[in-house]
């Protein structure tokens, strides 16, 4: 898969640019806070629906402008795909495939499989397990649309569960239905994440012995309460308890993903270099994963990852994104002669632009 040509208007401090692109690689060159992540993130939205950087929308309008537009051209498989998004203060966001708008901004996930390794992938290992949950959603959601449904409709059932709660409600009978949604979505759920981790693992495993080129052993554990429980008994026998706190305590919204270095979690004995391999390692498993699951090479997105990594963590990953088991690249990276030296040894073709205060210029 491919995006040829991106044309954006008013995007975060992006006024406008009309860009075509390299179908391997290409690198967006530029000072910090210049514009280069934004222009990822626009690419990011453009599969997604949302920024990766900033969830709330009208915050990606530009600060003068009253609009913004994203607009991209993509070879997915034997066919070309048009993708449009548009958004208005106060009006609510168009998304179009083909110029047909979508009638459910969910309907869209997965047709354009992408990846993005960014600095913020330290919070997989350093924050709540929300993250983790985020990440397993994120990859999953991109092949199965089931899945994505049940999730959607699991997080309504729960929303209405916490709102009885907090209202004191004891109308046994109300909770029954929405707890029978809960039940039937979370088991769903739970039954998915377990068989994803455990095809994902191996994976993960591989791509992280091939960059670190050590035999530090790494895994991944997945956490669930439903794991030993029967949800739907669970949350009959919490009710009184989460009456008094005000929320639901069981369920899939508290699974968690164990991050291991050795025996231990990786959080509290890897160093930075380690940490950053790790994250690395665990994201290009979610690109073979994903181009295993849809049958298409997702879109890789590299956002000033190379900080913290050695010289020969560099030059593997290089050497293998270059390879053709990759597809189409964008990467970010500050220093124009740092990335040149270390792209000109794979002999793959590329492509840069100097992003300079939200105006990017083809070299």
């Amino acid at each position: 898969m491919q995006l040829t040509d991106l044309s954006i208007l008013n995007y975060k401090n992006l006024t406008q640019a009309d860009l075509s692109f390299s179908s391997k690689i290409n690198c967006f060159i530029g000072y910090n806070g210049m514009g280069k992540t934004n222009l990822l993130d626009a690419i990011y939205y453009l599969s997604f629906c949302k920024s990766f950087t900033n969830p709330v929308d009208m915050q990606n309008v530009k600060h003068d402008a009253d609009f913004f537009v994203l607009q991209g051209h993509y070879k997915r498989g034997n066919s070309d795909e048009a993708i449009y998004c548009g958004l208005k203060r106060r009006q609510k966001k168009q998304f179009k495939l083909n110029k047909k708008e979508y009638e459910r901004l969910s309907d869209h996930i997965g047709f354009l499989p992408l990846v993005i390794i960014s600095p913020a992938d330290g919070a997989l290992i350093s924050e709540g397990s929300d993250e983790r949950r985020r990440f397993v959603d994120s990859v999953i959601s991109q092949y199965n649309k089931r899945y994505l449904n049940e999730l959607i409709r699991y997080n309504k059932a729960l929303l209405q569960r916490n709102t009885l709660l907090k209202g004191d409600m004891h109308d046994e009978m109300v909770y029954d239905i929405w707890e029978e949604q809960l039940a039937e979505a979370g088991v769903y759920i739970f039954e998915t994440r377990k068989a994803f981790v455990n095809e994902f693992i191996p994976i993960f495993q591989s791509r992280f012995n091939f960059i670190t080129d050590e035999n530090e052993r790494v895994s991944i554990r997945y956490q669930s309460q439903l794991a030993e429980r029967n949800f739907k008994e669970s949350l009959q026998r919490s009710r009184e308890r989460d009456r008094i706190l005000g929320y639901t305590t069981v369920g899939t919204h508290k699974d968690d993903l164990e991050m291991l270095l050795g025996d231990y979690p990786i959080k509290r004995v890897g160093s930075q270099g380690q940490n950053k391999s790790f994250l690395v390692s665990l994201k290009f498993a979610q690109f073979d994963f994903l181009k295993r699951a849809s049958d298409l090479t997702p879109i890789l997105l590299l956002d000033d990852i190379f900080d913290k990594l050695d010289a020969n963590r560099v030059s593997r990953i290089l050497s293998l994104v270059s390879g053709d088991s990759f597809g189409q690249i964008f990467i970010t990276d500050t220093n124009r002669e740092h990335i040149d030296h270390l792209l000109t040894e794979t002999g793959c073709e590329v492509k840069f632009f100097f992003v300079d205060n939200g105006e990017v210029a083809t070299l």
